[in-house]
């Protein structure tokens, strides 16, 4: 029986499988090992090098449908406090549990289940195949396509053509064949007693394994999901930051050239709003002249825009933030 209740990192481990065995499998994934006596939970992740507060949104998410209390502090802020490569490693290793032991399993039992001379379980076989087909794709494309995808955003080098967004429009529910594997045995297969004490038992597992599919999904949906948008606008963030920072350390010059005095004065007349000839009244030089000025401002700086080259005035301290209109 499930104990309704927000798991924390001073309870212990075994309270928290007893209250919910169903928490075993998720240890795994997390490449957390038995045997940890009477530890407590963050006693427990701390010891297999586990990330205790994602840890436990998971587990209570899993649990309860909730998640941990959101005015935790930790050094994961940016990301709602979670762990992405722990959550990364949670998901590649539940992949793995169910593509290389799960779906075999299952396959066995069936096999066992049904006698050989039973057409009817020959079509129960394929439909079986259909799903795992179908399930080893979804995983697969995960792993070739969005796990990547976090790992760059993870190192700075997000990839340009790919967000997690597509990610959520392509991630369609996975257990539709499963429903319909489970009611096609239960109406339709007709067993003896002693396969239908086998069959009876394959049930129980594929209705285990319809809810951790659930489980698994709802995982990706409100935690992980959430948690990636969340360090896509860190990133982005970052770019920005980087590229002013380039912009004071470097003086934004790809060529290498240096501004002259001049240009620095033609930049502030544009930063202050003034046309071309005004620049030029201002300076006492033709338009002509300026129009030379912006031209090789734009190619020493590559900056086209009045806003960009109010950012780089701003930065360099052509001007006085509080004297420019924003």
């Amino acid at each position: 029986m499930k104990h309704l209740k927000m798991y924390e990192p001073s309870d212990k481990m075994i309270t928290l499988i007893k209250d919910n065995y169903s928490v075993l499998q998720a240890l795994g994934s997390f490449g957390i090992s038995l045997g940890f006596g009477d530890k407590t939970v963050s006693e427990t992740c701390e010891m297999n090098h586990v990330d205790t507060y994602t840890f436990l949104a998971v587990v209570n998410f899993t649990v309860n449908g909730q998640t941990s209390d959101p005015d935790h502090s930790s050094p994961s802020e940016a990301t709602g406090g979670l762990s992405i490569p722990t959550l990364l490693h949670y998901l590649k290793a539940s992949h793995a549990y169910y593509l290389d032991f799960q779906l075999p399993f299952i396959r066995r039992e069936l096999r066992e289940s049904i006698s050989e001379r039973d057409e009817l379980g020959g079509l129960i076989m394929k439909l079986y195949e259909s799903y795992a087909q179908e399930i080893r794709r979804h995983m697969k494309y995960e792993e070739k396509t969005l796990f990547p995808y976090v790992e760059s955003l993870l190192a700075g080098r997000p990839k340009n053509d790919y967000n997690v967004e597509t990610f959520s429009k392509h991630h369609e529910q996975t257990g539709k064949k499963l429903r319909e594997l489970k009611l096609m045995i239960i109406k339709y297969l007709p067993a003896d007693a002693h396969h239908n004490n086998q069959l009876t038992a394959t049930l129980y597992d594929i209705y285990n394994n319809e809810e951790w599919l659930r489980q698994h999904a709802e995982v990706e949906d409100h935690i992980f999901t959430p948690a990636i948008k969340r360090l896509e606008r860190l990133v982005k963030q970052e770019d920005v930051s980087n590229s002013i920072s380039e912009m004071v350390f470097k003086g934004g010059q790809d060529s290498g050239e240096a501004l002259s005095d001049r240009e620095k004065d033609v930049i502030i007349g544009v930063v202050q709003g003034l046309q071309n000839k005004e620049i030029a009244d201002r300076l006492c030089i033709s338009v002509n002249t300026v129009t030379t000025h912006r031209r090789n401002i734009a190619r020493k700086l590559q900056i086209h825009s009045p806003a960009g080259l109010t950012i780089y005035a701003i930065v360099n301290g052509l001007v006085d933030i509080k004297s420019v209109k924003l």
